[in-house]
């Protein structure tokens, strides 16, 4: 039986202002010791997403695009803001 994905859940804030990402959360979107995350205002409620790594990007668009049309782009980009 597949368990039902949680989304909600609570955490106490300590003294400093501090929470806990429960484990479950960290695990299924990434969150490791050191990572960041980002906290948007929605005026009633707070969103808290994981802002991703540079590092976890490279090679994303890899094949994505062709390296002789990009210069011919740029070359003609140039061109027109001489």
């Amino acid at each position: 039986m597949v368990e039902p994905q949680e989304r909600k859940t609570s955490s106490k804030v300590t003294r400093k202002g501090q929470i806990t990402i429960p484990a479950h959360f960290r695990k299924k979107n990434g969150i490791k010791e050191g990572s960041s995350v980002e906290i948007t205002d929605m005026g009633e409620k707070l969103v808290i997403e994981p802002v991703p790594d540079l590092l976890d990007l490279v090679g994303c668009d890899k094949g994505k695009y062709d390296m002789t049309r990009l210069k011919k782009m740029l070359d003609e980009s140039r061109k027109n803001w001489r």
